[in-house]
């Protein structure tokens, strides 16, 4: 099969066409304005936005200078933050002023809020004085609260308005959100006390009140509660959009689920990119130096660690000396345990960031993992212990192999759970710091068991 045949078979079903993607190139490249617009025109923003992340930045540069004024802003907020910096410096004031009028105040939000203050400027400069004020008010609430992240566009009515009362003013208003999925009521002092769905809303009489057709579950998200909570409770009961509300309870902005569902995808992405050690900002589209830098600090945490084991290994030199099939089996018993702890350890971070690992059930966790290790220790202890015995004819090796690899296996197990646990009672991330103390004491553990009793039982 040729390379491009390849390419096509093994190419998700939604990415660009890599015949597409050739095309653009072939435009931007000989400068047709009409057929790089006739190609663009089909894509999704989200798809454009992939583009753009894939190709260099002079080809980036060249494609949005070409395509101009049909850069549609919300492109922009489907962009890593990176490229997203590159890409607002390449375009013009009048262009980046068109592409940001018709966003939502939440777009516009994520939008600037980890950008540069000159390049903040020049998308507030773009935005009507009442749109920029909301913007502002918005980026007061704290980093990553629900503040930054609710639409300050909300549908609701007073709480007394029936069906028909509601539809005549959806239909007589200027500005509607272009997406909405409740018309949250609201008591004379503007505190939410009710959803009703826009379905329920469409498919009732005119004269039925819209608190007899409110949905019975409901809940607001005070505006300074952090994103992360904001996505566990769109999660955990089923929200569509959630009323936010200031410290006095009146609504100040609602929350949908899209841009939950988003802060649950980043805070996953997050905890996979800590657990690896790569730094949470980590994309393809960093630079070798982004990129090398980022890694640098933790690469030099695990070089600690790995002096640390070695350590461990220096103090039995004369045991290792006296049998040299001890050197060739040491690699086994820290790599089986190395994986054992990973596998608790990736289990426990992902319970405790869906709240599935609580303080009412981690004894009984704790106690299933280290059975697990018990039981899997005993199955490879008598693997590795026949291996052993045949491989060096030594009867004894393969009991000590054997012992050693269930103490490890087992402390892997329990490392693996109690140390995430232990840091996220501690205020510390366990995404972050886990990996290298399991890592540490899987390693030393395992040297101490298999050394320590090699030289108790056969030297």
């Amino acid at each position: 099969m040729s390379d491009t045949g390849l390419d096509q078979q093994v190419q998700s079903p939604y990415a660009l066409p890599l015949k597409t993607v050739a095309a653009i190139q072939y435009a931007v490249d000989i400068g047709d304005v009409d057929q790089l617009k006739e190609l663009m025109e089909p894509l999704h923003p989200a798809d454009i936005a992939d583009l753009l992340e894939q190709i260099n930045a002079y080809d980036r540069g060249r494609l949005i200078r070409l395509y101009g004024k049909e850069f549609d802003g919300e492109i922009l907020s489907e962009l890593e933050e990176s490229v997203r910096e590159d890409v607002i410096t390449v375009l013009t004031p009048q262009v980046l002023a068109e592409a940001v009028r018709d966003l939502d105040s939440d777009d516009v939000v994520d939008l600037v809020e980890d950008l540069d203050e000159p390049q903040q400027e020049a998308i507030l400069d773009a935005l009507e004085d009442s749109d920029r004020a909301v913007v502002e008010q918005s980026l007061a609430w704290p980093e990553e609260s629900a503040g930054r992240l609710m639409q300050r566009e909300v549908v609701y009515a007073p709480e007394h308005w029936s069906v028909g009362q509601a539809i005549d003013y959806m239909r007589g208003a200027d500005h509607l959100p272009e997406q909405f999925y409740h018309v949250i009521l609201v008591d004379p002092r503007m505190h939410p006390i009710a959803n009703v769905t826009l379905g329920r809303v469409m498919g009732s009489h005119r004269d039925v009140m819209l608190r007899d057709i409110s949905e019975d579950m409901f809940r607001v998200i005070p505006a300074a509660q952090d994103e992360g909570d904001v996505a566990y409770a769109f999660n955990q009961y089923h929200l569509i959009s959630a009323p936010v509300v200031d410290e006095e309870g009146r609504l100040v902005g609602v929350i949908t689920i899209d841009d939950a569902m988003a802060v649950l995808d980043d805070e996953h992405e997050e905890d996979i990119l800590r657990l690896a050690g790569v730094g949470e900002e980590s994309a393809l589209s960093d630079t070798v130096m982004e990129t090398a830098r980022q890694r640098l600090p933790w690469l030099a945490v695990n070089l600690g660690t790995a002096i640390l084991a070695s350590l461990v290994i220096a103090v039995y030199d004369e045991t290792i000396s006296a049998m040299v099939a001890l050197a060739v089996l040491m690699p086994i018993v820290a790599s089986m345990g190395g994986n054992a702890g990973t596998q608790s350890l990736t289990v426990a971070v992902r319970s405790l960031a869906t709240r599935d690992l609580t303080a009412a059930n981690v004894w009984r966790v704790i106690r299933r993992e280290a059975l697990v290790g018990l039981m899997n220790g005993l199955a490879f202890a008598a693997v590795m212990g026949v291996v052993a015995f045949f491989w060096f004819g030594i009867a004894g090796l393969g009991v000590v192999i054997g012992v050693a690899m269930i103490v490890n296996l087992v402390v892997a197990a329990l490392a693996g759970t109690v140390i995430p646990v232990v840091l996220n009672r501690a205020g510390v991330d366990p995404a972050l710091a886990s990996g290298t103390f399991v890592t540490t004491v899987t390693d030393v553990v395992g040297f101490f068991a298999f050394l320590g009793l090699a030289g108790m039982l056969l030297l």
